[in-house]
C-alpha cells in the first residue's frame, strides 16, 4: 500500500506528559512508525521489530496492518515510511514489556472490562464462533 499522508495529526501524552507523539490519522485508524511505537512503549526499536514480525509471522495479524506512506525529512527528499495501523499497535502493546506497556494494558483490559460490564455488546467472538449472552 503506498499512500500519501494527508491527515490529521494528533499529539498524544500520557498521564505524566512523559510520551509526546504525533499519531498520523488516515483511513479510519492510526498510524505509527517504529520509531513512534519504541517512543510510545519506551522500548528500542529493534525490541518492536521483533515483536511486529512474531505478530505477522504467527498469524496474528496480516500484512494489511502496514503500509508505505510518502513522508518529507527534512532534506527535502521524499521518502516511503513505513507505518502500522491501530490494530498492529494494540498488538504490540500487548506483547511489549515495559512501564508503559503495562499501562496500555491496564488501559485496554479495563475499557474491554467496562464495554462488556455496561452491555454494550451481547456478541463474544471466538476463532471459530460467536456467542450470544445475556446479561442479569
Amino acid at each position: 500500500m503506498n499512500k500519501e499522508m494527508e491527515s490529521q495529526i494528533v499529539i498524544y501524552q500520557d498521564e505524566n506528559g512523559e510520551v509526546n507523539v504525533d499519531v498520523q490519522l488516515y483511513d479510519d485508524t492510526v498510524w505509527l512508525t517504529q520509531n513512534q511505537l519504541a517512543k510510545l512503549f519506551d522500548r528500542d526499536r529493534t525490541v518492536i521489530t521483533k515483536h511486529i514480525n512474531k505478530i505477522l509471522k504467527e498469524g496474528e495479524l496480516d500484512n494489511a496492518v502496514c503500509a508505505n506512506f510518502a513522508h518529507t525529512a527534512a532534506d527535502g527528499k521524499i521518502y516511503q515510511v513505513e507505518y502500522y495501523n491501530l490494530d498492529a499497535i494494540i498488538s504490540v502493546g500487548y506483547r511489549v514489556n515495559s512501564r508503559r506497556g503495562i499501562a496500555f494494558r491496564k488501559w485496554a483490559t479495563n475499557l474491554l472490562k467496562e464495554y462488556l460490564i455496561k452491555g454494550y455488546s451481547n456478541t463474544v467472538f471466538t476463532k471459530d464462533c460467536t456467542v450470544n449472552y445475556t446479561m442479569i
